[in-house]
């Protein structure tokens, strides 16, 4: 069989949208352990044969049977640019950490749910999955989990009763970043965010987009700024970079009649763009615009600066959201965790030069 026929193969999802029942219906037509209606069974199965699906994957049976020793872990978009992100590293190392008494392997699967180049969320042979909520699938990659029964913990997102999370004060944290920067005297002040949903658009942010915003991350930092800025305008990157940033930067701070006096980013990554942004038009930073960022990870290219952040205990998360994953295979119960940020004074924040 060519690559490009075992791209186009069938699955147990494309079986159950041309039947019209829920996946999990339709795999309990091909396992037979618990009963339905025999009109569901032939629609079922009149679909399989339609689309040429045989059955169910021998891994994915054997899962039945017993455990394939392999936690998943579902990231946004493409994997590459996942780990180019610090935040992610120090995260993956604690979940391994955590994982490693159980001996588990870790299966890395994109957020599309039925993604034709990788391993579907679906049907891949996995005994429990951990989502990273900051991305727009979130919810829907937990619909696909929930449905299988695997055991499932979320990371920064909101999973609903009965999924442990492990939570962060984003919310709490952007605000005591926001109150800094007020209280060094700052009026005119803008958010640059993380993608508010999986479109990750560019641009200034309308009313109407917040209303349509997914990534719980995205919203708590920036309610969190309007705690102490109720009126910020926000400007939307389309992920996490220092590309990002500086864009974002080009576009805030080009126009000396509007530019703000200082610049609140939802990651350091972002942050560090702006500032490469602001010394491009030959603006010092803290003295002509100041910059927060939100992680406490090291940035590399801002030259001497220190950034001013909010620190994140990443790998605490990671390991957090590997032992309950453990704890849940173990059969034990298991509990959702919260984790707090600290705020680092940098060299990137100053009293305003002018009054705005």
């Amino acid at each position: 069989m060519t690559a490009d026929a075992a791209a186009r193969r069938a699955t147990l999802a494309d079986v159950a949208r041309r039947a019209e029942v829920s996946t999990s219906t339709a795999s309990v037509v091909f396992s037979g352990k618990t009963k339905v209606s025999d009109a569901t069974r032939e629609r079922v199965l009149a679909a399989a044969a339609a689309l040429g699906y045989a059955g169910p994957d021998p891994r994915a049976a054997s899962l039945r049977m017993g455990r394939s020793g392999i936690v998943a872990v579902v990231l946004e978009g493409q994997l590459r640019a996942a780990f180019l992100d610090p935040v992610t590293i120090p995260m993956m190392d604690g979940l391994t950490d955590a994982l490693a008494s159980l001996g588990a392997g870790l299966l890395l699967l994109r957020d599309e749910v039925d993604g034709a180049h990788a391993p579907a969320l679906t049907t891949a042979p996995v005994d429990a999955v951990v989502l990273i909520g900051c991305s727009g699938r979130t919810r829907e990659s937990l619909e696909v989990v929930r449905s299988r029964g695997l055991p499932v913990v979320v990371i920064e997102g909101d999973a609903g009763e009965g999924v442990p999370q492990i939570t962060l004060d984003n919310r709490e944290a952007a605000a005591e970043i926001a109150r800094h920067v007020h209280g060094l005297g700052h009026k005119r002040v803008v958010a640059v965010t993380l993608p508010l949903n999986s479109t990750a658009a560019r641009g200034p942010i309308s009313d109407d987009q917040w209303n349509d915003a997914t990534v719980e991350v995205s919203i708590d930092r920036f309610d969190g700024i309007r705690d102490v800025y109720p009126d910020v305008p926000a400007f939307a990157a389309a992920g996490s970079s220092i590309d990002e940033g500086v864009i974002a930067g080009r576009a805030l701070l080009a126009d000396p009649a509007s530019r703000p006096t200082a610049v609140l980013a939802q990651s350091d990554l972002l942050a560090a763009g702006v500032i490469r942004a602001a010394e491009e038009l030959g603006l010092r930073v803290p003295e002509d615009v100041s910059v927060a960022g939100f992680d406490g990870i090291r940035v590399d290219g801002i030259g001497e600066h220190v950034l001013t952040t909010m620190v994140q205990p990443a790998f605490e998360k990671g390991r957090a959201a590997g032992e309950q994953i453990a704890r849940m295979l173990r059969d034990e119960p298991s509990s959702s965790l919260h984790f707090t940020c600290r705020f680092r004074a940098g060299t990137t924040t100053g009293v305003p030069a002018r009054v705005s």
